[in-house]
């Protein structure tokens, strides 16, 4: 089964992301697919033909995390936008960020400064799902960091693409734009 690039379109438009900004990004994304989907098959072929003990193998084999999870997190990250960004409080995601961090306010504090953190990564909001604790995770690399047995709930990219075109050095801008954006039902819809 071949994964298929998903459409994003309806994000053009949304305020604080200029056009070229997001087809930029979209094409990222697609290729992502485009790599996992060809890893696959390159995998798949050389087990077929018992070539899974050489070293070309173990190598694909540790970049699918890297292309496939690239494809996923920025899957998670564009269907958390085009909403308005307003949080209700009576959601149950918003109760949780109350009880795990203290107040909405705090958990926001918290990921907008592990966004903010120097470097190229993710700021990912996840849930435990031994604990059904919320924690806000600084992930370097998609395929490296990623805490075992949580579900991301909110992805946020900051690698340089996300951002750079429109705002350059100001990765805080660009962290302000993006929670403006935010659909907290598609976010919520993560929660378990």
């Amino acid at each position: 089964m071949a994964y298929t690039a998903k459409e994003y379109e309806r994000l053009i438009g949304m305020a604080g992301f200029s056009e070229a900004l997001l087809k930029n990004h979209f094409s990222l994304y697609q290729g992502y697919v485009t790599n996992t989907n060809k890893l696959l098959d390159t995998l798949a072929q050389m087990l077929k033909e018992e070539k899974a003990a050489n070293p070309e193998f173990a190598e694909l084999k540790r970049r699918l995390g890297w292309e496939f999870n690239g494809m996923r997190l920025h899957e998670y990250y564009f269907e958390a936008l085009g909403g308005d960004g307003n949080v209700d409080l009576n959601s149950r995601l918003a109760r949780k960020k109350i009880e795990d961090f203290g107040s909405i306010e705090a958990w926001q504090k918290d990921f907008m400064a592990t966004g903010a953190m120097r470097g190229i990564g993710w700021a990912v909001l996840y849930q435990d799902n031994v604990s059904g604790r919320l924690f806000n995770f600084w992930i370097n690399e998609h395929d490296q960091g990623h805490p075992a047995g949580c579900m991301p709930i909110l992805v946020m990219d900051v690698f340089e693409h996300a951002f750079m075109l429109d705002y350059g050095l100001k990765r805080a801008d660009y962290i302000g734009a993006f929670f403006k954006n935010i659909d907290w039902k598609a976010v919520e819809a993560r929660l378990t």
